[in-house]
């Protein structure tokens, strides 16, 4: 069955190269073979020596079917020579020498036996879908062969790769081609119709081609919801198209179903995921219906959550799609985009590395002792942001001890799943809670069985699972169920325990879930709109109609992962008390801006919850200090007496500042002081205790401690605060922060008989005058006195003579007496 495939031309070559080499990169087309034929081609090689082969695959139900085909080519079961292990099955013997396995099984055989011993070649097939798990596997296989295994081979098969970023990685010079057996296809274009559904559209299309074309019918969506929905939308008239649903959590029985034509020859469409892609062989496909799009899980390493978004379909993803019409013959592939779009799709898909949760890969380095994550040798470098996300959260969960793996963590590395269940587990484990903690741990990795308006009670769903499991009168949606009972039958079977079909303890399913999630347990915070404060931080809201709004405690299992206010769509009601274990304990010394004043207690807390609190008999001065210098950070000098005599002293001490640079002058404007506060200000914080306090503060004397001894003592010499004029008056100076002149204002009467400007700043500075007339009224503005007494004064005299008849102005200011008051004409 296997002759004419175009694997068969390469595997010459590709024997040659695994005999001299231990690394090699095979790009093959998808129909070529090398899934299932080029596999059994190596079993009987010399340099094998009678190893087993390992062939990682990303998916369960291509690991499935793949074992199932290759060996039907040996005329034998699954479990003879070829076997498979899958999440929760294998189907392998003690003759099984191919194993074909998924997602995090090659890693914990790695774990377990880190020289691989009885392995002699690991092939990781679809690398071009860069699966974490398998950038995960070639790196460990990488450093194994380094380390302890130079005779363990590597071959990596992918249909679409950037085989130079590979090859540089594994060190190799040359990459084995082969062909896939394609014929030609014809692209029909159905432009996207904004107005109706992904569903809608694709009915259209099925009905279109059922009516034009020949041949059974393959069909790409989005997700699980777009199928359900196509299906329930498409109503055919014939009786003889069948339709068939294909995605991962099918059971297998029904994949098989999709996959094989159907016995009676009747035609048949297949409403698939991207799980049809690349490996599964989908036999009697003519026609493939690509909706354009996919739906991939991204994480947000910000807010903790992964989302699934639904994004276009890549270049590369988009013709293996359409390839699926070419393996038989010539076929047609409808694709519900314009032609024009095909210029911008993107050529390939994103490694899953740079989008995922990065806690299960993180624990399985920590398992194989890498403490620096950073430093991994990784194909693809995840994000920093991503990776100390996923320590934190694994710090949370006791899984790492100061980095390094803890006994705890070695137990959830051995359980198939993410830490955050696998913690859940253990803890129910030693509560003796784990029927319930399985029922919990089914439906978190399932779809929510239950309609949106159910309500986010947890409780309402386990319920939903354990009649359903009596054969009662159960809600929700019987396949979501059936799959989550699989499940957590699996899980059963793991922990060797009992099916629990009791009422739901709901405080006890919060318990659960705040194990798997510390950071989401959440307390209200506004009753009128159901606000809830996380203990990660985050805001999150319950829907007004939601029956757990009475409830003050909450554990959160689901919620968006969308910017700012999160909504919330799985949770259970907890007691705080039963969270002892999360419990921190601290002294809180804060200031409390509305009664202004220092408000000292205990604080018991989970995260950034408060659970209770008491007052705090005794406060240490250093406690005391930081929470009122805090105060001042936070309202600012206000709190001060910032008197107009403050305010000249710093425009002296910054004029001066400007003036002499090469003087140790200090900044004391009011944004530095703010940023040093705690330099100038705590030497006088023994008597504060309250805002009124803050008041009573001498902070003229203050900023004057600020100086240096020896500049303190020549500052009313460089910068005096006020100038004796003429008169006799003592003039004030007005000094400006940015070192501008300081400006002397006096009525003009009381600066006759000075002849030049005052100078300040050792000779350094002329003042700038201000000259009034007896109303206070400016009459000039100069720093060249002399020049106005010889040119100006003489046209400012007639004004002033006209203005202010009574008053004297003399003809000679440079000997009329100076005067503070009114010197009349007859008094001359």
């Amino acid at each position: 069955m296997s002759d004419g495939l175009p694997i068969l031309e390469v595997i010459p070559e590709l024997k040659q190269k695994l005999q001299e080499e231990n690394r090699v990169v095979l790009q093959a087309a998808p129909g070529a073979g090398k899934s299932t034929v080029l596999p059994l081609e190596l079993l009987n090689e010399p340099w094998l020596n009678g190893q087993k082969i390992i062939m990682l695959e990303p998916r369960r139900l291509a690991a499935r079917s793949v074992a199932l085909r290759m060996a039907e080519l040996l005329n034998e079961e699954v479990g003879e020579t070829v076997g498979y292990r899958v999440r929760f099955e294998n189907k392998v013997s003690d003759r099984t020498r191919l194993e074909v396995v998924t997602e995090g099984i090659l890693a914990r055989m790695i774990q377990r036996d880190n020289a691989l011993e009885g392995i002699g070649l690991i092939i990781l097939d679809e690398f071009h879908e860069r699966s974490i798990h398998a950038d995960l596997a070639l790196a460990f296989c990488k450093e194994i062969q380094q380390v302890l295994r130079e005779d363990l081979k590597i071959l990596v098969m992918s249909a679409t790769l950037d085989t130079a970023i590979l090859s540089k990685y594994l060190n190799i010079k040359s990459v084995i081609q082969s062909e896939g057996r394609q014929y030609p296809i014809t692209y029909k274009y159905e432009p996207e119709d904004k107005s109706l559904s992904i569903p809608e559209q694709i009915v259209k299309v099925i009905k279109k081609a059922l009516k034009e074309d020949e041949g059974d019918i393959l069909v790409f969506l989005p997700g699980v919801g777009e199928i359900q929905r196509t299906l329930e939308k498409l109503e055919l008239d014939s009786g003889n198209v069948l339709v068939y649903p294909l995605y991962g959590d099918l059971p297998f029985q029904k994949q098989k179903e999709a996959i094989l034509p159907d016995p009676s020859g009747k035609r048949k469409i297949v409403l698939a995921t991207s799980i049809a892609e690349t490996s599964l062989t989908i036999e009697g496909i003519k026609i493939v219906i690509d909706s354009g799009y996919a739906r991939v899980p991204k994480f947000d390493p910000r807010s903790g959550f992964t989302r699934l978004d639904t994004v276009r379909v890549t270049k590369d993803a988009a013709d293996q799609r359409a390839g699926r019409a070419g393996r038989l013959g010539p076929g047609i592939c409808y694709r519900l985009w314009h032609e024009a779009v095909n210029t911008h799709l993107v050529p390939s898909r994103t490694p899953e590395i740079l989008e995922a949760d990065l806690a299960p890969v993180l624990l399985e380095l920590a398992q194989w002792g890498i403490k620096d994550f950073k430093s991994f040798s990784w194909l693809t470098s995840p994000g920093i942001g991503a990776i100390n996300q996923a320590a934190e959260l694994l710090q949370k969960l006791e899984a790492l001890d100061g980095g390094v793996i803890s006994d705890k963590g070695k137990a959830m590395a051995g359980l198939p799943t993410h830490p955050r269940i696998a913690h859940m587990l253990l803890y129910a484990r030693r509560e003796n809670l784990l029927p319930l903690a399985i029922d919990i741990a089914a439906l978190l990795e399932e779809k929510d069985p239950l309609r949106k308006d159910s309500g986010v009670n947890i409780a309402l769903r386990i319920n939903a699972l354990r009649q359903y499991r009596l054969k009662g009168n159960y809600s929700g949606e019987r396949a979501v169920l059936e799959r989550v009972e699989r499940l957590a039958a699996s899980w059963r079977r793991l922990f060797k325990v009992n099916t629990d079909n009791s009422n739901v303890d709901e405080w006890e399913a919060g318990r659960l879930i705040a194990a798997a999630y510390p950071e989401r347990i959440a307390k209200r915070v506004d009753s009128v709109d159901n606000r809830y404060k996380l203990s990660g931080g985050r805001m999150a809201r319950l829907n007004d109609q939601d029956a757990l709004i009475t409830e003050e405690w909450i554990a959160v299992a689901h919620l968006d992962a969308g910017i700012g206010e999160a909504r919330i769509f799985l949770a259970s009601p907890v007691n705080p008390v039963d969270l002892s274990y999360l419990y921190l304990e601290e002294d809180v010394v804060d200031w409390d801006s509305r009664s202004g004043a220092l408000v000292a207690r205990a604080e018991i807390k989970i995260g950034d919850l408060l659970v209770k609190s008491k007052p705090l008999e005794e406060v240490s001065e250093e406690s005391r200090q930081k929470a009122l210098l805090n105060a001042v950070r936070s309202e600012g000098l206000s709190l001060f007496t910032w008197t107009e005599a403050v305010e000249d002293l710093q425009a002296r001490i910054l004029s001066l500042k400007v003036w002499r640079p090469q003087e140790a002058w200090p900044d004391v404007t009011r944004e530095n002081l703010l940023a040093t506060v705690d330099t100038w200000l705590t030497p006088y914080l023994g008597t504060v205790r309250k805002r009124q306090d803050f008041a009573k503060l001498d902070i003229y004397q203050i900023l004057l401690g600020i100086l240096p001894w020896d500049l303190a003592q020549q500052l009313d010499t460089l910068a005096p605060s006020r100038l004796k004029v003429p008169s006799g008056s003592m003039i004030k100076l007005t000094y400006s922060n940015d070192g501008l002149p300081p400006v002397l204002a006096a009525r003009l009467q009381e600066m006759f008989g000075l002849t030049d400007t005052p100078v300040i700043n050792e000779g350094k500075t002329k003042v700038m005058i201000h000259l009034l007339s007896p109303g206070y009224r400016p009459v000039q503005v100069t720093q060249d006195l002399r020049s106005f007494w010889h040119t100006t004064y003489h046209e400012v005299r007639k004004e002033l003579r006209m203005r202010y008849p009574k008053h004297f102005w003399p003809e000679d200011p440079w000997t009329a007496e100076a005067v503070r008051g009114v010197k009349r004409k007859s008094d001359s």
